[in-house]
């Protein structure tokens, strides 16, 4: 008599395909059954013997769906069920939540191929997807992942998707997401003053890129939030866009209509092309091989890269298709506040922005920007991780049956939540200092709650008690009765790569290398160019860039002629004092007799650097005097200097170092090899820290370390001097992963 197995799987398999995968295999190798989704993942029962068994879980584990990773599985005999026939049957709901959140996947190769075939009955329709791609937590309103719990609920399937539906020989064989023209989702295009201006779907595409090619700025709605899209060859449109947004210099994504227009202009990695065309789909930091022709250099100003990004969804392939051209695509919004989802949002905030709309009837639950990615060689480092990749980590982090939720930081802020046996790590938010960020950044957090049916037994939050994030994290705290734990922002940074790596239960001493704009410090200077020591469970800052004056609070942060007269004022200023005015230049030097507030911060030092090669005075977004810094380095051609040749390890003398540099510029040094030898110069600070301290492994983290050079040339050092270089490649090195951060410090340091 055969006996009845249980196979139990966890990990990213539902949304993906999983269950109709699952039942083609288990006919195939005739078993009787079912299987469904369940709280915890997939849930399959079958009638066999011991070693089919075993032969069927290896098979599923082999052979399972691309877009799937399986955490854990199990195999048992359990109480015997005669079953006559092998069958998809309803999920089990009535469980807490215990699965990763499925994250979106761009559109694959077949759905594309259907679209662009006029035989075919979903040619031209713009929400086309399967079982293997389409939005998935952009759209999810509970669990498990079925239909009826996302907003693709009130599409109800025709005929022919429902036969598609349950066809075990269809791809679209139990795909939650299936709609066509008949049945799906609609599209309405309306002018700046919400007239109707065309409403046949099948001309909406055209007649949307017509209007791209007239040179109009299109608000559109994609599956994960709305793009401003205009055409990218245009100085003058792409200016216009621009003064409406209120971005004045921070660069802008293009989309591309295939990866062959990519190619012709792009030098492209075998990396680069894998990420690109991955089911992220992100927006990707490409260099041009020259200039690009059919590109005005008004889409990323004064740098040396450009974000790149290949249609993302059947919406965008089809708009592509039409253009064939290089078109602007930026987050639906006004600079500083988050992606914009719904219609009366977009026609309230973007009114006087775009000329004309694409609405859809699909609604967003979980907004994301595009992810967007750089590679430094092997090296993959994340700027911004959100649509695709967000919001599950997929290394187990134990806190046993605690929940904890972590606040994170205040400029790019992300939550980190584990109410369960999984860690959720949302999209990237903003800045908190934003109202519609901050509005964004609670919600989310009640979303989480009400989703998992579990609120915080422990909130994490930074050390700064004027992050909104730690108001917000002491607020909450108190609501729900919950202990609260603070964690200094330079320790989580390093707990975060530290955790990435698995490192926290090694037993040799670890060199961490944080370097960021500004965090609160333990001793109340504002931290950020920071070497912490790591061994047996015990953390400790053991050296740091000296202090310099932290003068006019934020102002310092967006005017960098500030911190390079905080870095120069006990010294000569006189290549400073024309880059304010006299009454700006007393007020300054008061401020700094008066002033009790010091920095550490390798950000400000960046910014420095950039103001006195005459790079940057005022910044117009986050970072755009490291990136127009780093950009310039990329220029030169000669070897770099070591601007601190004494320098053996401790403190790094911060002063010395500008010093050196003002010398450089003043012997007529070019800009370009002062600039690659600032950061050549960082580099060497690193290996010779490490050398003087016998430290074999440097683990590096903050947003300092988005600086592709200054990666490249710690990945030489380290091959020269054998030692081991990690970085953050699961989450972005900036505040982003404070989050999860502060969930390993608590977990692996005991706080």
């Amino acid at each position: 008599m055969l006996r009845t197995f249980e196979i139990v799987l966890t990990g990213q398999v539902q949304g993906v395909g999983f269950r109709p995968f699952v039942y083609n295999l288990a006919i195939g190798m005739g078993l009787k059954g079912t299987v469904c989704n369940n709280a915890d993942g997939v849930l399959i029962r079958f009638n066999t013997n011991i070693d089919k068994a075993e032969e069927f879980l290896e098979a599923i584990l082999n052979k399972a769906p691309e877009v799937s990773k399986v955490i854990t599985s199990s195999l048992k005999e359990v109480e015997s069920e005669d079953y006559s026939a092998f069958r998809i049957v309803k999920s089990i709901s009535d469980q807490k939540v215990n699965i990763p959140l499925t994250p979106d996947f761009a559109i694959c190769k077949d759905c594309q191929t259907e679209i662009r075939d006029p035989k075919n009955r979903r040619y031209g329709y713009a929400f086309t997807t399967c079982t293997i791609c389409g939005p998935r937590y952009s759209i999810t309103t509970q669990f498990p992942f079925e239909r009826a719990n996302t907003s693709m609920s009130p599409f109800e399937m025709c005929i022919d998707c429902v036969s598609e539906y349950e066809n075990p020989a269809d791809r679209r064989f139990h795909s939650q997401t299936n709609s066509c023209p008949t049945c799906g989702i609609e599209m309405r295009l309306n002018d700046s003053k919400n007239s109707e201006v065309e409403k046949n779907q099948t001309e909406i595409i055209q007649k949307t890129a017509q209007l791209i090619s007239e040179g109009k700025i299109v608000a559109i709605k994609n599956t994960n939030g709305y793009l401003l899209c205009c055409r990218g060859d245009s100085h003058e449109v792409v200016e216009t866009l621009r003064q409406r947004k209120r971005r004045p210099s921070k660069p802008f994504a293009v989309l591309y209509p295939d990866l062959d227009q990519i190619k012709a202009a792009y030098d492209l990695s075998s990396n680069e092309e894998r990420s690109l065309t991955s089911s992220v789909a992100p927006i990707m930091l490409l260099k041009p091989k020259n200039d690009v022709s059919n590109l005005s250099k008004n889409v990323a100003t004064s740098l040396n890269r450009v974000g790149c990004m290949l249609p993302s969804s059947a919406l965008l392939t089809l708009l592509m298709n039409e253009l064939q051209m290089p078109v602007v695509a930026t987050s639906g919004n006004i600079h500083g506040s988050p992606i914009i989802h719904s219609e009366l949002e977009a026609i309230d905030k973007l009114h006087g922005v775009a000329d004309y709309f694409l609405h859809h009837d699909l609604d967003i639950t979980f907004p994301q920007d595009d992810s967007v990615v750089r590679f430094v060689g092997d090296q993959k480092i994340i700027l911004r991780r959100s649509r695709g990749m967000a919001p599950n980590y997929f290394t187990t982090l134990d806190i046993g049956d605690e929940k904890v939720l972590a606040m994170g930081a205040h400029l790019k802020s992300t939550i980190a939540f584990v109410p369960n046996n999984h860690t959720y790590i949302s999209p990237y938010f903003g800045n908190l200092d934003s109202y519609e960020v901050l509005e964004r950044y609670k919600k989310t957090v009640l979303n989480y709650k009400e989703l998992f049916q579990t609120q915080a037994e422990t909130v994490l939050i930074d050390l700064h008690p004027q992050y909104q994030s730690s108001i917000l994290g002491n607020e909450l705290s108190s609501q729900w009765k919950a202990s609260i734990r603070s964690v200094q922002h330079h320790k989580a940074h390093f707990g975060a790569v530290l955790g990435e790596h698995n490192l926290f239960d090694t037993d040799e001493k670890i060199l961490g290398v944080i370097w960021d704009g500004a965090g609160l410090g333990e001793d109340g200077a504002i931290w950020g160019g920071e070497f912490f020591s790591y061994q047996n469970s015990t953390m400790k800052r053991v050296a740091h860039f000296d202090y310099v004056p932290w003068i006019a609070g934020d102002k310092m942060a967006s005017e960098p002629r500030i911190s390079l007269l905080a870095h120069l004022m006990e010294g000569n200023i006189a290549e400073v004092e024309e880059k304010f005015d006299e009454k700006e230049l007393n007020l300054y030097r008061k401020l700094v007799e008066k002033n009790s507030l010091s920095t550490s911060s390798v950000g400000r030092l960046f910014d420095t650097v950039s103001s006195l090669l005459g790079l940057c005075d005022k910044s117009t977004y986050e970072g755009e005097a490291a990136m127009m810094l780093e950009a310039l380095a990329e220029e030169s051609d000669v070897c770099p200097l070591d601007f601190l040749p004494a320098y053996s390890g401790g403190n790094i003398p911060t002063r010395e170092l500008v010093g050196n540099i003002l010398l450089a510029v003043q012997s007529g040094v070019s800009k370009s090899q002062v600039a690659t030898s600032f950061t050549y110069t960082l580099a060497l600070v690193i290996v010779k820290m490490a050398k003087e301290n016998t430290y074999k492994i440097i683990a590096c983290s903050g947003g300092v370390f988005q600086n592709g050079l200054l990666v490249k040339y710690l990945q030489q050092l380290a091959k020269e001097y054998h030692l081991d270089l990690r970085f953050n490649h699961l989450l972005s090195c900036n505040d982003e992963n404070i989050s999860f951060g502060q969930l390993c410090c608590y977990h692996h340091l005991k706080l």
